[in-house]
């Protein structure tokens, strides 16, 4: 064998060697063993309560309201930032500000406020009347 044919023999060998992927271990099939991973797997998914405040308190949370003068309110509650940006029927939106309360929520700026509790809030627009509204999603 040449020398050109034995080291292409050995590049070949090296390659093969390389690209084999290594076989996963075998995991244990007891009843019990399958049932400890499946706990651990549920586990490890469950998130406390502090975590699920702090992510609900992270993030924007989209909410839309019916109002009872047919006026359709889609708000973007910003936890992070205290504030609410309310877009109505008519495409406008505002920024409104968190105010102190000691349930459900109240955000207001000049002319507008958007206050309630649950899924009941009270719309205010500037110049009109103000009217009671539902969340619907």
């Amino acid at each position: 064998m040449t020398r050109t044919a034995a080291l292409a023999t050995l590049s070949l060998a090296a390659l093969i060697t390389a690209c084999s992927e290594p076989q996963p271990a075998k995991a244990p099939t007891s009843g019990e063993s399958v049932r400890q991973r499946a706990v651990e797997a549920q586990t490890a998914r469950r998130l406390t309560g502090a975590e699920r405040q702090q992510r609900s308190q992270d993030r924007i949370i989209r909410t839309v309201y019916l109002c009872n003068n047919g006026e359709r309110l889609s708000v973007d509650f910003d936890n992070a930032r205290s504030m609410a940006t309310i877009r109505n029927s008519s495409g406008e939106a505002f920024d409104l500000f968190q105010e102190d309360v000691p349930t459900g929520l109240w955000y207001r700026s000049s002319g507008y406020e958007l206050r309630g509790e649950g899924i009941q809030a009270r719309w205010s627009a500037d110049g009109r009347e103000p009217t009671d509204c539902r969340a619907i999603d």
